[in-house]
Formats: C-alpha cells, structure tokens, sequence
C-alpha cells in the first residue's frame, strides 16, 4: 500500500491537488473539494482509493439527505409490523437497524476512504449535523444503546459544487482545496490519458474552440473537462479534420456543439452573436 498519493495512470492530479490530498491525510481532517462540475472531484476520491490501495465508501447527497440517515435508520414500521405478525425477530431492536454510509467505514476492520459527494445539496444544517460525529469519529445509537466508534479512522473526501455557502464551523475542521478549471496544457494531459491516438493539429483547432466558448461572455454553463472528452469523442467518431472545425468567427457555432452547450440559452446566445457577425460584413 502506497502512504502518499501522487496520481495515476488514468487520473491527472496536478502539484497542489496532491498536496492537498496528502496534507488532509497527514492532518486526518476531511478534504474538502469544491470546484465547477466536471473538474474530477468525485473521481479523484475513487483515484486516492485506488492509488492508495483501499476500500472506498461513497454516501452520495441528495437534496432531501439527512444527516441521521449517514449514521443508521431506525425502522419502527417494520418492527410494529412483525410485532402485530408475532415474527420472533421484534425482541431484538438491532434487527430494525439500518447502518449509513458513516457506521460502514467507521466499522470497516481496515482504513477506508469515505467519499460524501456534492454536500452542498442538502439543507444548510446538513454539514453542521455532521460535525461531531466526523470530529469525534463516534457516534451513539439510542435504540440499542450503544456508542459506534472508528476502528481506524477513514480518509473522507467531501465534494460541493459551491452551489451554497458551507458554515464557518465547518469548513474550520476540513482541509479546503479549490479545483481550478484546466488550463490548457493540464487538458492536454487529461485528453491524452483518454484518447492517446488524437491528431495534435485537430487537438490544437477543438481546445482553442473551446476555450473560446468557455470565455464567452454571457454563457449561463460553461462546457466543463467532461463535455469537451465527450466532444472530442464525437468528433474523433466522425473522423473530422481541423478544417471541418472551421468556423465563421469565434461567435459561431461549433460542429456538434450538442455536446458542449447544454442549454437553449446559450445556444441562442451563440446563434445571435453569428447573426451579428454576418451582418457586419
């Protein structure tokens, strides 16, 4: 098993993600990553599992998660049920217990990674909730009576796309890492990694469309790493060359653009931008 996690094959994790993955593990606090979709936060969990060789755990967050459901549910229902059927299974409460993502990598015989994913789509008390129980690496179960503690403690990796604000008291016991959009010559490592074969020139003529689209002013959604792997593949699918990305202008759209605008707004934007540029001709 690997101690420090630098990477991998598949993954490209540049210089301060690393740092900040290993500075989380040294300190046992949770990483905290935020970053705009798309920018590999929940994959990077996934990567510091494997590249360190251990179980990963993921509790993904709904907008009606809560806290409680992390640690166990208790389901009364059942029990009342089985208790009107005469099942001999009602003497014992533990039957009716329902471990959460929490209690199985606090239970789990060997260190894990606990991936909470996209934390900022629970209510505002969510992360609060959470505190003393990530602090303490304990928690109590009143049904049964008994306190849960973390055999080892996990390496636990919270995702938030920053759609809301998390509380001071919180982000106070996380190590905080912000995943900043790639910069052309990291795409160009990530691309690589998925579509070794591609012609540099058209590699060159797509990321420069690209990140033209990205800058554009206006853009409600930003094409994100995800859309442009998915462009690409599309592109490659249709065996284009540069000159087929040739466009009337930067405002233009682009071939396929399906993949990279993903919503009529934007693609309105782009179509009245081409329609300006014609008629200034």
């Amino acid at each position: 098993m690997h101690t420090q996690f630098n990477g991998s094959d598949s993954y490209v994790a540049t210089e301060d993600l690393t740092v900040a993955v290993n500075a989380a593990v040294t300190l046992e606090r949770p990483l905290l990553v935020k970053g705009e979709p798309g920018t590999g936060k929940t994959e990077l969990a996934r990567q510091v599992a494997a590249s360190l060789g251990l179980p990963i755990i993921e509790w993904h967050i709904k907008s009606t998660t809560r806290a409680q459901q992390g640690l166990y549910e208790y389901d009364a229902v059942s029990r009342l049920r089985d208790s009107q059927l005469g099942d001999a299974r009602v003497s014992d409460v533990k039957n009716y217990i329902r471990q959460g993502k929490l209690w199985q990598a606090f239970a789990h015989p060997s260190k894990c990674v606990l991936l909470i994913d996209e934390i900022d789509k629970a209510d505002i008390e969510f992360p609060n909730d959470l505190l003393q129980e990530l602090d303490r690496m304990e928690f109590f179960v009143y049904e049964t009576g008994e306190t849960i503690r973390a055999q080892t403690r996990p390496i636990v990796i919270i995702t938030s796309n920053n759609e809301k604000e998390l509380p001071d008291a919180f982000l106070r016991r996380c190590f905080f890492h912000y995943i900043r959009f790639p910069d052309p010559d990291t795409m160009k490592a990530i691309i690589a990694v998925h579509f070794p074969q591609i012609k540099q020139q058209l590699l060159a003529t797509a990321l420069t469309q690209f990140y033209e689209i990205r800058e554009q002013p206006g853009l409600k959604k930003k094409p994100s790493t995800s859309e442009v792997l998915d462009w690409l593949k599309l592109l490659l699918a249709e065996d284009l060359a540069p000159e087929d990305l040739r466009r009337d202008g930067p405002s233009a759209l682009p071939k396929l653009h399906g993949a990279l605008l993903k919503n009529e707004q934007d693609v309105a934007l782009f179509e009245r931008l081409a329609f300006m540029a014609r008629r200034q001709r």
